[in-house]
């Protein structure tokens, strides 16, 4: 029997890759269909061939579920990003390694160090290399304006790739709400209430796979077989399935994963750094095009809008509030390939990085006159200060990477799903009198305990007085509430003058 290609992978929880394998004997699993599914729905294993599996790091020990992860040292998870905004550190910020950049610093720290050695070695030893600080006062006025610049233009990219991606979250969850919620259901049979409900379900579906579509997308991932976006739109007919014939395979793909994340790629080295646009190169030459995901899943979905307008949307206002956040979706994809595509102009980037440079490598002839062995550690002091404004420049001018202080795309994509999933938790259409009309509802608290049961035995005359002096009610209470902590900090005076 033929077995089963494992489906690409992709690095998330801060870069780690758990192995579908793996975790086969740690979740719970039904059989379906022939397949064995774990409880979150994602396929495990079919019954005829082996579990699907990833290829783990080498250096790496999988945290199982339940296990202690304070036990686990993994350094890919540690160097590598983007770094979950959520976790806590008891470090001070100055003390903290994760996030900072200063491992792509270790080597041109080491290189300004050697240089500064030799440079102070030769002026204590051999001759005089002073210079003018005169020169130094006029590069370090341009020097702070370059990286002024540079910081500037910089963080703007990054705060427009979030409010693009906060934009896109935003809208296909009001999308979602509205197609769940406002979408009718037709219940004269019970087929066509299932293929309703089962229809709005695959809608959400491809709202979801169009955020996944995207962050693939913007990360120049260009296959559709990921694991977190094939089980959403293999059934669909895309230029990225077709052309996944001649991909890659998923071994080779994972494992390319593992091998880019080199010791040299977290020190910063040029030389060692993958090019992310490598797939693009590959596709060109085989002569595959894999076109536009996103684009292509955005029609889909579109297609399900036109259809269900006179049948499912019959509200004109719900109308318009459908085409305003399908297109709003647009605009957010479309911002954010914007942002990827307009980079600062290499002339910009190359300027400001020789201006830098030279900077730093004529420092040590100023400084070794005048603090003599000294200007060693403050030549490198002072180079990671510039080095390190514009280390930080260059990572966040890309903010949908896997750099650390990349923008945790995967942890919103993962946010929405969660979402998506909690709407569609509950019926779209329960009556309201199933969770209202019922004493733990309690509509004039505080002024009153009483449940909607109670205060429906009342006349409406009754109701009104009441709603007039809960008003009265939450001034007075506010007053007392006041008092009391007056009256708290006068004791606790009195206390502080007794003794």
């Amino acid at each position: 029997m033929a077995t089963l290609e494992p489906i690409k992978s992709y690095p998330n929880d801060g870069g780690q890759i758990n192995g579908l394998a793996a975790l086969a004997n740690h979740i719970p699993s039904t059989e379906v269909g022939g397949s064995r599914t774990s409880s979150d729905g994602r396929t495990l294993t079919s019954m005829d061939g082996p579990p699907l599996h990833t290829m783990p790091s080498s250096r790496k020990q999988t945290v199982m579920p339940g296990v202690n992860k304070n036990s686990t040292i993994d350094l890919d998870d540690y160097f590598s990003g983007p770094v979950d905004p959520a976790k806590h550190s008891k470090f001070p910020l100055f003390m903290r390694l994760h996030g900072s950049i200063l491992p792509k610093l270790i080597i041109p720290m080491i290189f300004v160090a050697a240089w500064s050695t030799a440079i102070t070695y030769v002026s204590q030893k051999v001759h005089s290399l002073k210079v003018d600080s005169v020169l130094l006062t006029v590069l370090g006025f341009v020097v702070g304006l370059a990286l002024s610049f540079r910081s500037s233009t910089a963080y703007e990219r990054y705060g427009e790739g979030r409010r693009y991606w906060a934009q896109l979250i935003l809208f296909s969850r009001s999308l979602a709400h509205i197609i769940w919620i406002h979408g009718k259901e037709r219940t004269d049979t019970d087929e066509q209430a299932k293929e309703d409900l089962l229809s709005k379900l695959s809608a959400i579906n491809l709202i979801l796979a169009f955020a996944q579509s995207c962050k693939h997308k913007l990360r120049h991932e260009i296959e559709y077989d990921y694991t977190d976006l094939k089980p959403l739109i293999d059934h669909l007919d895309t230029f990225a399935k077709r052309a996944s014939v001649t991909d890659r395979s998923p071994s080779t793909h994972n494992r390319s994963l593992l091998q880019a994340s080199t010791w040299g790629e977290y020190l910063g080295i040029p030389f060692a750094t993958a090019n992310p646009q490598r797939a693009y190169k590959l596709a060109a030459r085989a002569g595959r095009h894999h076109g536009n995901l996103p684009y292509e899943l955005i029609n889909y979905l579109g297609q399900y809008i036109h259809a269900a307008m006179d049948s499912t949307f019959d509200s004109p206002t719900m109308q318009g509030q459908v085409y305003g956040a399908f297109n709003n979706l647009l605009d957010a994809y479309g911002g954010c390939e914007r942002v990827l595509q307009t980079p600062l102009p290499i002339a910009y980037n190359i300027a400001i990085s020789q201006i830098t440079w030279l900077y730093v490598l004529v420092l040590p002839f100023q400084l070794t006159a005048n603090l003599g062995w000294i200007a060693i550690p403050g030549t490198v002091v002072a180079a990671y200060i510039i080095l390190g404004l514009a280390a930080i420049g260059r990572e966040i001018e890309d903010p949908f990477g896997r750099d650390v202080n990349d923008l945790d795309l995967d942890g919103y994509c993962r946010s929405l799903q969660y979402d998506l999933n909690v709407l569609t938790s509950r019926p779209a259409h329960p009556p309201p009198t199933d969770w209202m009309a019922c004493d733990f509802n309690r509509p004039l608290w505080p002024y009153s305990v009483s449940g909607y049961q109670a205060w429906k035995g009342r006349s409406v005359k009754e109701i009104r007085v009441a709603l007039a002096n809960k008003v009265n009610h939450q001034a007075v209470q506010a007053e007392a509430e006041a008092e009391a902590v007056t009256s708290s900090a006068r004791v606790e005076v009195g206390r502080k003058a007794d003794v």
